[in-house]
């Protein structure tokens, strides 16, 4: 594995840059870009779940042994539950499944976690939040997509933000440090808004990826986001 999970909790900003962004031809180097991430986000899709194919277990190991940051995994795959750990097992630190892919979310959680990553459930933007607030504390992260999932570059949807916020609520209900990490459309024009709403983790692709300098727009990014925390 790359780098060990992260201690459970813990409120700081950190910035996720997603390499979906990036030169798949050259990742060993795009990621080397990105010295003062907090992780790697990486996009891995089927072509079932989402309307998009980018890379399998093997390329994220490829990618693990050179990262010198740990890798984040949102699986926008059909049955998560039956490949969720290979993910663990390629490298990643954090692993995130859709719910909506998953038959058994808590029993994945505990598998992925078991496993020795941390665990995370991703909610599309019509996905409410309530019908899963009780497992909420089987979770060491919470997703919240900003997007349609499938393709980077997408326009951030505020109307996601209530949601953002609610969840939020929730975690604060149960005395929980669970991470609220958001992803779709994330710039220095919206991430004050999901920082306020609640979100303490960023998924930005285009935006530091499109950058001069990637490693500046991620200190940018996370800026913005402290000041909006207060």
């Amino acid at each position: 594995m790359s780098a060990s999970p992260g201690p459970r909790g813990g409120q700081h900003i950190q910035i996720t840059p997603s390499i979906l962004n990036s030169d798949f031809a050259r990742l060993g180097e795009e990621v080397a870009r990105i010295p003062g991430a907090d992780w790697v986000h990486v996009d891995v899709m089927d072509n079932h779940f989402v309307p998009n194919l980018t890379f399998g277990p093997t390329m994220v190991e490829a990618l693990a042994r050179v990262s010198p940051v740990p890798l984040d995994a949102h699986l926008m795959i059909e049955d998560a539950d039956r490949n969720a750990v290979a993910y663990v097992e390629a490298g990643c630190g954090s692993v995130t499944f859709h719910v909506e892919a998953a038959k058994a979310p808590v029993r994945l959680a505990r598998e992925i976690r078991s496993a020795g990553a941390r665990a995370s459930m991703a909610l599309k933007p019509a996905t409410p939040i309530e019908p899963y607030e009780d497992l909420l504390p089987e979770l060491d992260m919470l997703l919240i997509m900003t997007v349609e999932p499938g393709f980077g570059g997408q326009k951030f949807l505020d109307l996601c933000l209530p949601k953002i916020r609610r969840a939020r609520a929730m975690m604060d209900k149960h005395g929980i440090e669970t991470w609220l990490q958001v992803d779709g459309g994330v710039s220095l024009e919206t991430i004050e808004r999901c920082a306020e709403a609640g979100a303490d983790v960023f998924v930005a692709g285009s935006a530091v990826y499109s950058a001069d300098d990637p490693d500046a727009m991620i200190a940018a990014l996370r800026a913005k986001a402290d000041a909006a925390r207060g």
